[in-house]
């Protein structure tokens, strides 16, 4: 599996990787308050060591790269915190979004997409930008293994973590 997500890294690190929210999520928290990570139901699956994992990955790429519906996602997420985090987060979001390149796709060109009853708007919408362009990062075993299915290149962060890859 390193080899596997070392070769991908290196291909991909002047391309850029695509982050699905739940590794947004993780960033923003983690940033804003490690401590918070294994107590907010949201990040509560993720450990410290994985933050700094993902800092150690991110830092790997030119480009991180999301789309609308992952901040959308992500936002609504971060709504969930309890204060002072949830101010001390949307701070973060606010200022760390300008190292995303933000990449749209209209609605109803993602909606009119054969997938789209399964995976939904968000999902659909990383095939749609990833597709013989970027590395996708998720831990969404589903959307994994389909974008494996259908060519994409994709890292489940699940996998990545166990091994304490950097």
């Amino acid at each position: 599996m390193t080899n596997f997500a070392a070769t991908l890294i290196n291909q991909y690190q002047t391309k850029g990787i695509l982050i699905d929210t739940n590794i947004l999520l993780l960033w923003l928290v983690g940033s804003t308050n490690k401590e918070r990570i294994t107590k907010f139901n949201r990040t509560q699956s993720f450990e410290v060591t994985d933050y700094e994992l993902l800092v150690a990955i991110f830092q790997k790429f030119q480009k991180i790269l999301t789309t609308p519906n992952i901040l959308t996602e992500v936002s609504n997420l971060i709504n969930q915190l309890g204060e002072p985090d949830r101010s001390q987060c949307f701070s973060i979001f606010a200022r760390d979004i300008a190292q995303l390149d933000e990449i749209y796709t209209d609605s109803n060109t993602i909606a009119a997409t054969d997938k789209f009853p399964k995976f939904g708007l968000t999902d659909c919408g990383i095939v749609n930008v990833a597709k013989d362009n970027y590395l996708v990062l998720t831990d969404d075993l589903k959307l994994a293994s389909y974008l494996q299915k259908i060519g994409i290149d994709t890292l489940n962060f699940n996998n990545i973590r166990v091994y304490g890859w950097k």
